[in-house]
């Protein structure tokens, strides 16, 4: 791969047109002038007979806006969003049983651990994978949470903006005391 310097108002507008999380600069370019991406692809050669492991790059990872749209609040979109995660990596999504607070852990491997490690956790399974997130926290803790596990499995800036702009806080709601 080789790097190349853009001035910032043409980076901006190559930004402008990403679709999906996880489209590289690349993807959009080919995008962008209709190039043949498989043309342009260099040939990987490995040894005869050799499994070679596939290791997600960053242009695997996309959220479909139908299925966003779909979900119930905050909750649900904040569960969905991980669950895509934990599909573009989940060798290493392992990684956000890390990730805790002060006084709680946010991520476990059970309903049980979630709810005996506080009270007021409202734990719920992040779909398709082994793991429970607790999601009784404000929307602005949600974020980021997902900003974090975005870290972790090695997003770029601009996809994380796109994964936080998928859950966005709604200003405005003042709590009634």
């Amino acid at each position: 791969m080789k790097t190349i310097e853009v001035d910032e108002d043409l980076y901006q507008f190559i930004a402008s047109k990403t679709e999906r999380i996880g489209e590289s600069a690349s993807d959009i370019l080919r995008r962008l002038v209709a190039m043949d991406e498989e043309a342009a692809k260099p040939v990987e050669e490995t040894s005869v007979g050799a499994p070679k492991e596939v290791v997600p790059t960053t242009s695997d990872f996309s959220i479909d806006s139908r299925q966003l749209a779909s979900q119930k609040g905050a909750v649900g979109r904040f569960v969905y969003l991980l669950s895509l995660l934990h599909k573009y990596a989940p060798k290493q999504f392992s990684s956000v049983l890390e990730i805790k607070g002060r006084n709680r852990i946010y991520f476990a491997t059970s309903q049980s651990e979630l709810m005996a490690a506080g009270s007021s956790t409202a734990p719920r399974q992040i779909p398709d994978s082994p793991y429970w997130v607790i999601t009784n926290t404000n929307t602005g803790k949600k974020r980021a949470m997902l900003k974090r596990v975005a870290g972790m499995l090695a997003l770029n800036e601009t996809q994380t903006e796109l994964l936080l702009k998928s859950l966005p806080v709604v200003a405005g709601k003042k709590s009634k005391r």
